[in-house]
């Protein structure tokens, strides 16, 4: 099966993490300039560090840098109303998890563990963009870009320590 484009955008990221303290990576921040769909050099909503919440920032600038228009939103649940809603998951679809009452958390699903939990690629993972394992449970919707054909075939799996992800902030 053939990954969407966008995936192969966001893989280049993998390992890319926050620097803690008054300097920040640049490329999360190419991110967040990439995110509002500008590229101007001003990043989304005025964020100028990679200290903050910036998942959604990371979904909506590897989008946009495929050439794929994004939510152009810093907020995870605004993809709750991007693109076609899928029943759901599949390779390279947006997934969007509950993160309390109004918070959430958004990436790109790439398989399955073992255990069935999704294998997600997202920013601001443990600070870092990386692949985790994410429960099914607190899955609140998933998404698709409007008028791109949906892939065939199921979730591949995909290894992991079974650890999931509770480190999103």
């Amino acid at each position: 099966m053939t990954e969407p484009a966008w995936l192969g955008t966001a893989r280049r990221y993998l390992g890319v993490a926050e620097i803690k303290g008054p300097q920040h990576h640049p490329q999360i921040l190419k991110l967040l300039d990439l995110a509002d769909g500008k590229k101007d050099g001003k990043t989304l909503q005025g964020i100028k560090d990679d200290e903050v919440p910036w998942c959604a920032s990371f979904v909506s600038g590897v989008l946009e840098e495929a050439g794929f228009p994004s939510a152009r939103s810093a907020w995870a649940r605004s993809y709750l109303n991007w693109g076609v809603k899928l029943a759901g998951p599949m390779v390279g679809a947006i997934v969007v998890f509950e993160r309390g009452p109004s918070s959430g958390h958004v990436g790109f699903i790439v398989g399955k563990d073992q255990k069935g939990n999704l294998m997600v690629l997202g920013g601001n993972q443990s600070d870092m963009v990386k692949l985790s394992p994410f429960a099914t449970a607190r899955v609140l919707g998933y998404r698709w870009p409007a008028g791109i054909p949906l892939p065939k075939g199921s979730l591949p799996v995909v290894g992991s320590d079974g650890k999931l992800s509770s480190n999103e902030a």
